[in-house]
């Protein structure tokens, strides 16, 4: 204080007239090797952890470490560091509007057609292929077995077809199964549409999705044989 150094005032008379502590008057920082040692610490996380924010980061050195620091502190190292501008924000990608899903007039117009897994109870994995007409919800057809290529799609396609009739149009989703230059053959020569539902919009295969649901959580489990459910009741091959 200059009124100390020049004047010869002492301390005490002096604190008393600026109206400070003592206290305050003799306070010195000790504080810069603390606050390296918090630096030290938060780009240390920071790398190890490149998902980890202030929170994270805060929690573990307080609760992990046992260091008693104030958040309020660590947090002003911590923007002056520039952390928190490390991670930059996720852009949301634009999606264009979802095409409405269409209803057919009559039966035999428009087929779904989707795959479930599930597993048996020693351990082993199953699938299963759900056709459905879209008209009226019937079920076509599920095949069930340990593996569900192309050539078994296309053979139980013909199956149902024999005793139903083809449809105009087969509603699918992106699958392998379904891209695979063996269905798109055979869709072409039976004059067959197939129809792709847009990436990332399953509400556009709805109606086999709802029967999904249904055979899942409502009919009892189908075994190890492979079953293909007719209108007449089931088979099994």
């Amino acid at each position: 204080m200059k009124a100390v150094g020049s004047r010869g005032v002492s301390i005490a008379q002096a604190c008393r007239t600026f109206s400070i502590s003592e206290s305050c008057y003799r306070y010195e920082c000790k504080l810069s090797d603390e606050n390296a040692e918090i630096s030290d610490w938060l780009e240390k996380l920071t790398d190890n952890r490149r998902t980890w924010g202030f929170g994270l980061c805060f929690l573990y050195l307080r609760n992990v470490k046992g260091f008693g620091w104030n958040h309020k502190r660590v947090y002003r190292i911590y923007c002056e560091l520039e952390l928190n501008l490390r991670i930059n924000p996720k852009k949301r990608l634009k999606r264009d509007k979802p095409d409405v899903l269409a209803v057919p007039d009559i039966a035999n117009h428009t087929w779904s057609m989707d795959f479930m897994a599930d597993q048996l109870g020693d351990g082993r994995s199953i699938r299963s292929l759900d056709v459905l007409d879209d008209f009226n919800r019937e079920g076509l057809g599920i095949e069930v077995d340990f593996s569900l290529p192309a050539e078994r799609v296309v053979r139980s396609l013909n199956r149902i077809i024999e005793w139903r009739g083809k449809p105009l149009i087969i509603r699918v989703d992106n699958g392998p199964e379904y891209v695979s230059g063996k269905l798109m053959a055979w869709a072409k020569k039976a004059s067959i549409h197939i129809q792709y539902i847009q990436p990332g919009k399953p509400q556009q295969n709805a109606y086999i999705e709802r029967y999904n649901r249904t055979v899942r959580h409502e009919w009892p489990p189908l075994g190890d044989a492979c079953i293909t459910y007719r209108s007449t009741g089931p088979e099994h091959l």
